[in-house]
């Protein structure tokens, strides 16, 4: 039987990769600080004396060159993972992910792969402001031939990072510094959770029902799930049964799971901490606009994301910008309240 333990996504993380570095030698690290400091996340935590520097390799502050790199290492049929500490800082290295990693596979007929995975922590709440504080998973959802994956939990961060580094394609592995249960950083603490000793995979494209519902479908993802489960438990004593999904991953997207809950419930609010326009958000509203022949809604779509303006750096605004539980319980109880009559096809 598996031994369980407690993990945080930290830990899960680092024994994700470590378990898949000692079965695939082609397997191997880089990035900024993931050596002796073990990533500033932990993410890279203790690898380096378990496989040495010739696999777990820090590189200068060169994002171009070592993601370019990284993308040159998987064509030649290694396994690279790169960590870039902050999202914010792909700005730099652009390039090298959306005109190479992402489109050399078909560019090249399908004559090559490219099996890396490109790891990155995302979101705010904790006040590092603009250049330090985005999620951006919809901009990279955006790009074909980039794999999109955003776990919420210990659990479903160690099964999709063995599924990220065992695809032949490029994966971008987003985790949110405020659930990898960091002792200098407060966290959701129920991202912390049971781990089997062993490896297994969680494949991509199956949402997760971290709550059933039968009154308003709340589809979110990332740190947002453990928002989103705090105030669907706040609803509940409102009489308010909302049913959470967590998405998992944004490519492949379980489009099914979605329209499924909404069908049931006939309430839609999308939760997201990445910006409004022309993000997540708008893309879950319009799956559910386009099959208003099969999905009955009973309210308008209502959709809680970041303005469009930079992340503040001041707690107050950053707490304003940022949806919070509170804003989800309005969100919802508002929802339940609305009057709506959708005209069906005759």
């Amino acid at each position: 039987m598996s031994e369980k333990r407690a993990l945080t996504m930290a830990q899960a993380i680092s024994e994700a990769i470590a378990q898949e570095m000692e079965r695939d030698p082609a397997v191997f690290v880089m990035g900024e600080d993931i050596g002796r400091y073990g990533g500033i996340f932990g993410a890279t935590g203790g690898l380096l004396d378990k496989f040495g520097p010739d696999r777990i390799m820090d590189t200068p502050i060169s994002e171009t060159a070592f993601i370019g790199a990284a993308t040159g290492a998987a064509a030649t049929g290694m396994r690279p993972i790169a960590e870039l500490m902050f999202v914010d800082f792909f700005g730099v290295c652009m390039d090298q992910i959306y005109n190479h990693m992402a489109k050399n596979t078909y560019m090249a007929g399908g004559n090559i792969r490219l099996p890396v995975v490109l790891m990155t922590a995302i979101g705010g709440g904790y006040n590092d402001a603009a250049q330090h504080s985005q999620c951006l998973f919809g901009t990279f959802a955006h790009i074909p031939g980039l794999k999109v994956v955003v776990p919420s939990n210990a659990y479903d961060a160690k099964g999709l990072m063995i599924q990220s580094i065992r695809d032949d394609n490029p994966v971008m592995f987003m985790f949110h510094k405020g659930i990898m249960g960091l002792p200098w950083m407060a966290y959701f603490e129920g991202s912390t959770t049971e781990v089997p000793q062993e490896a297994y995979t969680v494949p991509f494209g199956q949402a997760r029902v971290v709550r059933e519902g039968a009154d308003l479908t709340i589809v979110t993802l990332s740190q947002m799930v453990h928002k989103a489960a705090l105030a669907a438990a706040e609803l509940a004593r409102d009489g308010i049964e909302a049913e959470v999904i967590d998405l998992r991953t944004l490519v492949p997207l379980d489009r099914k799971a979605v329209l499924k809950s909404v069908a049931k419930t006939g309430r839609l609010l999308v939760a997201d901490e990445d910006y409004l326009s022309f993000g997540l958000s708008g893309e879950i509203a319009a799956i559910v606009a386009e099959n208003l022949d099969t999905v009955r809604l009973r309210a308008p779509v209502r959709r809680l994301a970041v303005p469009d303006v930079p992340i503040p750096y001041s707690r107050p605004l950053e707490r304003f910008v940022i949806p919070q539980v509170e804003s989800i319980v309005e969100a919802g109880r508002a929802l339940c309240r609305a009057p709506f009559a959708q005209a069906m096809p005759a």
